[in-house]
């Protein structure tokens, strides 16, 4: 027992702390008691938040009174703030992103520290499954404190077990990110207390990590900056592994819950060089590590998931200065929007400081949604008041050369290259390529139901072959599933997973009679709002055309014809564009007339265009006009 000093009242008191007993300590760590023997004075506001009960333990939460105040999302709290500060007027327009990239007479440095949840099916330093890999039904899956471990809680006389499979999706990932491996590794403690930490400290690599010297180059397609010009090359300075930390749960009247189900969640963190100096380069990074990661299978979720999570180190200085300006870190940035708008905010914010004579604090500093400006949370701690040291219960890690090989023999295609396929071998556009790697799981939907169609088509796509059908296929996947995701029926769940509403093979089925005009545009997208809303059972597009006669039987020629000649009839000033056109007095086509023109006959047509194809229409407006009617309008 040792002598402890403490104030009471503006006065010194020295007292005698005894140690703790085990039973105690114990009805503290699982259910939140706490003992009023030896406390002079007791507040409930003073206790550490409540833990939510284990698994042998009821986990529902208490149920609040009558009189508690009603229960607000935070998300509707960001956004009500957000329209607050824009109705109370801003003294300064906000420029547009492409316009707030660079400020004149400063230098903008950014670091980036991403910790991205590794796809693992045990916690790195214990058994216990991750949340993410559990097996059990859906309910069971999301109970809180059902997925932990006695070292997870810092149970007296447990001790960590470093789980190797934690280290194959952690190996991908850094080779994804072009990192050196390093043979042999070791981990570290990183001490600090806090209630989602409960040894008091996390082990993580910071001296000796498993991956160092990495690179990411970022193009155009990726979102950089326009100032960065063609590519950029992000340096990674190290990629470590470490343990995730508690889940906060924020309750009513400063309650907290915690989950210590993601404790001990293995994470890797990816540290980059101080190298990025304009905002929109930062995010697009962020932005590119989350698909390399997706890629290769390492990562379980991306940003907005929360399987990611980016911390960023600003620092401004004056143009032509050598030494960097003091850095501050803004935490816990939980989308690519927020790591540009939050950079934004923090670099006019220091520049504002500096400029009106000030000095720049080593501090962490969080951002919300919404806001204009940074906030600050903390000082900024070092490397000695983490007080570093090498954890004495685990031994080094020791990867074998072998194991590296053969994860780099399986890595398959990165984002860069397949974003090439995707353009040369399919003809896609650059966009659409992107956001075809970007959705999450969109991809490997595209990819099966365009095998499924080139299998009814009985043709296989090659470089500078049949294109038509795969340009078909992506913008259906992108563009009319993307509106299915977007109608107003439709939840945030069901629009994550929209994919698995509509299978592949009916898809390609509403594709493949598109795409040989057995029915037109409008039936399609019909089709596949009942297959979405399971209307059609699948398997079953065909029958649903066949019972409802849907089949499109298209007009002949001269039908086509004897409509253009209806709907040509008194259009003589139109005409006359034409004929300016071919005897060069107008040097632009009059495409938006020739429109004009074919929705006259759309209209026209049986049953307001039932058994017409707007393409063919147009085809034969524009040999009428030119062989027909142009020859007539000369010889008047």
């Amino acid at each position: 027992m040792k002598p402890r000093t403490f104030f009471k009242d503006g006065k010194v008191n020295t007292t005698t702390m005894a140690r703790i007993p085990t039973t105690e300590l114990r009805k503290y760590l699982l259910t939140g008691q706490l003992t009023r023997r030896g406390c002079l004075h007791l507040r409930s506001s003073t206790l550490a938040p409540p833990i939510l009960p284990l698994r042998t333990l009821s986990t529902t939460p208490p149920t609040p009174s009558d009189q508690q105040p009603q229960i607000i999302p935070l998300r509707k709290q960001l956004k009500e703030q957000a329209k607050a500060a824009k109705l109370s007027g801003s003294p300064k327009k906000k420029l547009k992103k492409s316009d707030n990239q660079t400020v004149p007479g400063w230098d903008l440095t950014v670091g980036i520290e991403i910790h991205a949840q590794l796809n693992t099916p045990s916690k790195l330093f214990s058994p216990a499954s991750t949340p993410s890999s559990s097996s059990d039904d859906a309910a069971h899956h999301h109970h809180p404190n059902t997925h932990v471990a006695p070292f997870d809680l810092a149970i007296p006389g447990s001790q960590p077990s470093f789980q190797p499979t934690t280290l194959i999706p952690a190996i991908r990932a850094a080779l994804a990110l072009n990192c050196h491996i390093e043979f042999i590794s070791r981990f570290d403690r990183k001490h600090y207390f806090h209630w989602d930490q409960p040894s008091g400290y996390q082990i993580t690599q910071y001296y000796h990590p498993f991956a160092r010297s990495g690179s990411v180059t970022l193009y155009p397609r990726d979102g950089i900056a326009a100032e960065d010009g063609e590519q950029v090359t992000v340096g990674i300075k190290q990629v470590q592994m470490e343990q995730d930390t508690a889940k906060t749960l924020a309750q009513p009247n400063s309650t907290h819950y915690l989950d210590f189900n993601r404790v001990g969640v293995p994470l890797v963190e990816i540290i980059t060089e101080p190298c990025i100096h304009r905002p929109a380069t930062a995010a697009a990074f962020v932005r590119k590590v989350q698909m390399l990661l997706k890629s290769v299978d390492a990562c379980i979720s991306g940003l907005e998931q929360g399987g990611l999570r980016a911390d960023v180190n600003v620092s401004v200085k004056r143009t032509g200065e050598e030494e960097l300006g003091t850095r501050t870190e803004i935490k816990n940035l939980s989308s690519f929007k927020a790591v540009e708008d939050a950079i934004i905010a923090e670099r006019d914010r220091q520049i504002r400081v500096l400029e009106e004579g000030g000095r720049i604090e080593g501090e962490t500093r969080g951002w919300s949604l919404g806001s204009m400006e940074t906030r600050r949370l903390r000082g900024k701690e070092g490397e000695v008041d983490y007080r570093y040291m090498p954890d004495p219960d685990l031994g080094p890690v020791v990867i074998g050369r072998d194991l590296v090989e053969r994860l780099e023999e399986t890595m398959g295609m990165l984002p860069d290259e397949e974003v090439g396929v995707l353009m040369g071998r399919f003809g896609l556009s650059e966009r659409d390529a992107m956001a075809l790697m970007l959705m999450k799981g969109r991809l490997e939907y595209f990819y099966g139901v365009l095998e499924e169609l080139e299998r009814m088509l009985g043709v296989e796509a090659v470089e500078g072959g049949e294109q038509r059908h795969t340009i078909l296929a992506a913008n259906w996947c992108l563009h009319e599933l993307g509106k299915l995701a977007e109608a107003e029926e439709v939840g945030e769940a069901a629009a994550e997973e929209v994919t698995s509403q509509v299978p592949e093979q009916d898809l390609a089925a509403i594709l493949f009679y598109l795409h040989q005009k057995k029915v037109t545009a409008k039936v399609a997208k019909d089709l596949l709002w009942d297959v979405f809303r399971g209307t059609i059972a699948p398997g079953g597009v065909t029958e649903q055309i066949d019972r409802q006669d849907l089949w499109y039987k298209e007009i002949t020629e001269a039908d086509y014809a004897a409509i253009a000649d209806e709907v040509i009839e008194g259009q003589e000033k139109v005409l006359q564009d034409f004929l300016k056109f071919k005897q060069g007095k107008s040097k632009a086509y009059p495409q938006g007339k020739l429109g004009f023109l074919v929705g006259k006959m759309m209209r026209a047509g049986p049953e307001q265009g039932k058994g017409m194809d707007p393409a063919s229409a147009e085809r034969v407006m524009r040999v009428r006009i030119e062989q027909v009617y142009l020859p007539r309008l000369e010889e008047a």
